[in-house]
């Protein structure tokens, strides 16, 4: 135990331990000795001024309080926020959810020096010599946790970041993810700057991303720096052709011996009459006659140089036979013409069927016509106005939970498109966020779902902390961390839970209707809300005993539902007749009643896991390989201490 400091000190307290002697319940007092103390140091102290604690190396047991949900619509999917350390948290779901995560979105602490993140306790300050190392102290525990969450195969870790550790943090990722691509993004989230006489007006963040595996950058709507290219413009629009002679300045005759030769074009028609052979460098290309009616048109510079075609000779040829190359603006005078093709790209479309051939020139050059929509390769420099910071980030809070503030919330659409490119073939991605702060990423997948209604789901993790601010003000007033006063006006309660409540119900924290409309890719009232589920948690800390002896398990129940999918029914309470069975799992804790649990298994087609109780490995077994095809056996609760046995300590 340790002693609490007294109400209204801004002090630490004391730092000592002390090994709870007695507790005496009439008086509300406990009487302490001092650990590892040579005197007989013992006083009493009241109960609500101790607090119990882990010291370093001590093993602890992660459990979930449920804390409230919100429900709507017919979804059996749901969301979680979780309220606690991120890194026990973290920790916990690599029981639940190990090397299953599609997508992490973080927004860390940028490390400002502003008591914007705490070490150990304490508010690092810009005056702290140790800042930066601390920040990778703290960082690269939680990536080393992530990286055994995602996916290994195709998942993706987005991590947003500002100039004050973007360096360190690119470091940091190439060490931890060396296995992975790793490209940044610059993201415009102000372009009206910050104003900082003698510096460059800041208007930028950067933006990770770290692939894992097969995943790749989906093609987008917009290439999201300008309007240059809108992949709905394409829509039922014509092809693009291109012209055949490459134009890079290396692009000379010899660079490449196959792509340089003669197209003969017809004197008359001027369409492509056939196509010639490549010619070796010493060979004169005016030596080469032409077939009858024809003359030949070779890739030329302006200034009259030896440049090269864009194809090989075989591809050329074939392309003539197909329509995907022409000869057009032909000027037999001066024995000239315009040489088009259909890039690779384009004829893989059509060849896919995305592209409809509607007619055929002349020439027999195809007429295609884009029949849905083709998206575009995004860039690397975002400028959105849907990005800004204040009118998708604090204006859409501002909306949802009126009077609350949140320091510099995320813009609800910059998280969206971030993820729409890892995630728009996913419709049942699993996502995480363990800096979730006022909820964004959480609230920007139930906006992705909403679009092509999909079921994905988002784990949101944040803490309950007080800003430094109002610690001062609540310690003034006789308040410390645990008092309900205290609580309300934590991270988690007072934004992160409304704010997703909000969201889903379409009503602000006081039943009012909210006000305004959501913008961009998809615009509907706020007030419609979603049609979703979300639960919200505490984590709380076990011992083994409580587990074994299953008094725990009320707390435990919440991780094995998360492990099945966090979907429909959870079974909350040790079933009386020995066994229960809801959607996606099932749990047995009296083995003699083993026949009718089977029975009830077999009759749940989406069933993903059987939690078995018991200590003899062998019936575990033999049961284990009755279980239907496909379903996973779990041995409580041997499985939950081996993997949950995780110490406690600098972990901040």
């Amino acid at each position: 135990m340790r002693v609490l400091p007294p109400r209204g000190s801004i002090s630490k307290g004391d730092p000592r331990l002390w090994q709870v002697r007695a507790i005496r319940k009439s008086d509300q007092e406990a009487d302490l000795e001092l650990i590892d103390s040579e005197g007989a140091d013992v006083h009493s102290e009241a109960l609500n001024d101790l607090v119990v604690i882990a010291e370093f190396g001590d093993t602890i047991y992660p459990g979930l309080i449920s804390t409230g949900k919100i429900s709507r619509g017919d979804r059996n999917l749901w969301h979680t926020v979780i309220n606690g350390e991120n890194y026990h948290v973290l920790k916990a779901l690599t029981w639940t959810h190990r090397g299953r995560i599609d997508a992490i979105y973080i927004d860390p602490p940028y490390n400002t020096g502003a008591k914007d993140w705490k070490y150990n306790n304490d508010y690092v300050e810009a005056e702290d010599l140790y800042r930066h190392s601390k920040w990778l102290a703290m960082m690269e525990r939680r990536l080393l946790v992530a990286k055994e969450l995602l996916n290994p195969a195709d998942s993706v870790l987005i991590v947003t970041i500002d100039e004050k550790e973007y360096l360190r943090l690119g470091l940091l990722l190439e060490q931890v993810f060396p296995e992975a691509k790793i490209e940044m993004v610059t993201s415009v989230i102000s372009a009206k700057g910050v104003a900082r006489f003698g510096d460059f007006s800041r208007v930028e963040e950067f933006i990770y991303f770290v692939r894992f595996g097969t995943s790749s950058v989906n093609l987008g709507e917009e290439n999201m720096l300008d309007d240059s290219r809108s992949a709905s413009s394409q829509i039922g629009q014509k092809m693009q052709w291109l012209g055949l002679r490459r134009r890079e300045p290396t692009a000379r005759r010899g660079a490449r011996p196959n792509q340089f030769y003669p197209i003969f074009i017809h004197v008359t028609t001027g369409y492509i009459d056939s196509i010639g052979d490549p010619i070796n460098d010493d060979v004169d290309r005016r030596t080469i006659e032409p077939p009858k009616d024809t003359f030949a048109v070779w890739p030329l510079l302006p200034n009259g140089s030896e440049g090269l075609w864009g194809v090989t000779p075989e591809t050329a040829k074939s392309y003539l036979k197909d329509g995907f190359i022409r000869s057009r603006n032909h000027k037999p005078q001066k024995e000239q013409s315009s040489i088009n093709y259909l890039p690779s790209g384009t004829v893989k479309a059509i060849r896919d069927g995305q592209i409809d051939i509607v007619g055929r020139d002349p020439d027999g050059a195809v007429q295609g016509v884009y029949r849905e929509r083709k998206g575009v390769i995004p860039k690397r420099v975002w400028n959105k106005a849907s990005h800004n910071a204040e009118n998708g980030g604090s204006l859409v809070i501002s909306k949802l939970i009126p009077d609350r503030r949140f320091p510099f919330p995320k813009s609800l659409y910059a998280v969206e498109d971030a993820l729409r490119f890892f995630l728009s073939d996913k419709p049942s991605a699993l996502v995480l966020d363990y800096f979730s702060g006022s909820g964004t990423t959480a609230h920007a997948v139930m906006r992705l779902n909403r679009q092509d209604d999909g079921e994905r789901q988002c784990i949101s993790i944040t803490n309950n902390e007080v800003s430094a601010d109002e610690q001062k003000s609540l310690r003034e007033n006789g308040l410390r961390p645990g008092d309900p006063e205290w609580e309300k006006l934590g991270i988690c309660d007072y934004i992160t839970k409304p704010r997703v409540e909000a969201a889903i119900t379409g009503n602000t924290p006081d039943g009012e209707r909210i006000k305004g409309n959501y913008k961009f890719t998809d615009e509907f009232p706020m007030a419609d809300g979603f049609e979703e589920k979300a639960e919200f948690f505490t984590l709380t800390y076990e011992t083994p005993l409580s587990v074994s002896y299953q008094t725990a398990f009320a707390r435990i129940a919440p991780l094995l539902w998360m492990r099945a999918g966090s979907m429909g029914r959870r079974i909350d309470k040790l079933p009386s007749k020995g066994w229960d069975v809801a959607e996606t799992y099932g749990l047995l804790v009296d083995l003699d009643q083993a026949t009718g649990f089977l029975k009830a298994l077999r009759a749940v087609e989406s069933l993903r896991i059987a939690y078995l109780v018991t200590e003899d490995e062998r019936r575990f077994q033999s049961l284990a390989r009755r279980l239907p095809e496909g379903v996973e056996a779990v041995r409580l609760y041997e499985s939950y201490l081996t993997n949950f046995a995780f110490a406690s300590g600098d972990d901040q």
